[in-house]
């Protein structure tokens, strides 16, 4: 039995079975869409945002990256955006710190997910 796009794509924290229910089963919007992320700046923002302090600005990037993982079904990074998004939101600017690296790892395998599907070697 031969593994599915979703098999292959998991591993990256890419939920393709939720992303084909969340866009009609068009995978070639789908890919599409995807693939800008590959472009996408949230988290160069929101890296910015964190080291110079500027919290408010830090939620607005973080809130961001959270609806743009969670309409591309990134769930890893959906979920740690999310703990960033939340803590900056209650003003927990520490807590905010302490999960950003997890934010970079996800973000990190969703762009390694996605080259490898551009590239084939997937």
């Amino acid at each position: 039995m031969s593994e599915t796009l979703a098999d292959k794509l998991a591993p990256y924290g890419i939920d393709y079975v939720d992303a084909m229910d969340r866009f009609g089963d068009n995978a070639d919007l789908y890919e599409r869409l995807a693939m800008k992320y590959l472009d996408d700046s949230h988290l160069v923002a929101l890296q910015a945002a964190i080291e110079a302090h500027d919290f408010s600005d830090g939620y607005s990037e973080a809130h961001a990256l959270k609806g743009v993982a969670g309409n591309l079904s990134f769930k890893d990074l959906y979920e740690t955006a999310t703990l960033v998004s939340d803590a900056l939101y209650a003003g927990e600017s520490e807590a905010a710190i302490k999960y950003l690296p997890q934010v970079e790892a996800a973000h990190k395998k969703v762009i390694e997910g996605l080259l490898a599907w551009q590239d084939g070697t997937l």
